[in-house]
């Protein structure tokens, strides 16, 4: 596999989560194409927050969405060309606050592409305002008294929109994650891997996560014991908490048709 680093320089802070999501990525990448998939066929998109930054750190093929839009442009990649893997980097504020919507359209549609979920709780790209997933009582510049609102819950919020793979891993289990992720990426069907990922300048977790985290030891076996662990106040609880068999969005749009394959040469269209 070639190399897949690039010489931009890492704005990250000291011990930010993301380092470890992007170790993790980078061996997930290495696993699957090991495993026989093209690194040609694998493509990322990212929205805007300090996830996004994620893009700058990978010579990989994709794209930046807008706030809010990488899912959106996922979904737009995998009907253009059903054959690519397709990964999602979105932050918290970005896939459950701006674009909620596209979230939660992707997991109803059981797009065949696979969202990475960097939960930091805090839009810290922007120094610190809470975000949907903040808890109650988070303290930033927006709620600095702190934040009166109850945050969703993102594994129940996309067990009920309709995503067929349902995960959860932390930053700091790079093993774990990276076996996660290529794990939801070989899942046909809407997949979404929640990371639990430390902001150490605006909400450091890290304690919180290292004494609490705790793996699960096999997929729940009906839905209600899912979201039984998934909201478990004992533990946060990682590993796949749903995998199921459902019918995909291109192949009930489209059957096995590829627009970017199955193209007519333009002489041949009909005007």
């Amino acid at each position: 596999m070639r190399d897949i680093n690039t010489d931009k320089e890492n704005t990250w802070c000291s011990g930010c989560g993301n380092f470890g999501i992007l170790n993790a990525f980078k061996k997930s990448v290495a696993m699957m194409v090991e495993a026989g998939i093209s690194l040609d066929d694998i493509v990322m998109t990212c929205g805007i927050g300090c996830h996004g930054k994620i893009f700058d750190y990978l010579n990989m093929s994709g794209m930046y969405g807008l706030h809010g839009r990488a899912l959106a442009s996922a979904q737009g990649i995998k009907l253009a060309n059903p054959d690519l893997k397709v990964i999602c980097f979105g932050g918290d504020g970005d896939s459950l606050g701006e674009g909620l919507e596209h979230t939660l359209f992707a997991a109803k549609r059981n797009m065949d592409i696979t969202l990475i979920l960097h939960n930091n709780g805090t839009y810290g790209l922007t120094t610190g305002q809470f975000s949907p997933l903040s808890p109650r009582g988070y303290k930033g510049l927006s709620t600095p008294k702190g934040s009166i609102e109850t945050p969703f819950r993102p594994i129940p919020l996309l067990l009920e929109a309709g995503a067929t793979f349902i995960a959860r891993s932390y930053s700091a289990r790079l093993d774990h994650l990276a076996h996660t992720i290529q794990r939801a990426v070989n899942h046909k069907g809407f997949s979404i891997v929640e990371v639990l990922q430390p902001c150490v300048t605006y909400y450091n977790t890290y304690s919180l996560y290292n004494k609490m985290v705790k793996e699960l030891e096999i997929v729940p076996y009906n839905r209600n014991l899912a979201l039984q662990l998934a909201t478990a106040e004992e533990a946060f609880y990682i590993g796949v908490f749903l995998e199921e068999t459902k019918p995909v969005y291109h192949e009930e749009l489209y059957g096995s048709h590829n627009p970017a394959m199955d193209r007519k040469a333009s002489a041949e269209r009909v005007i």
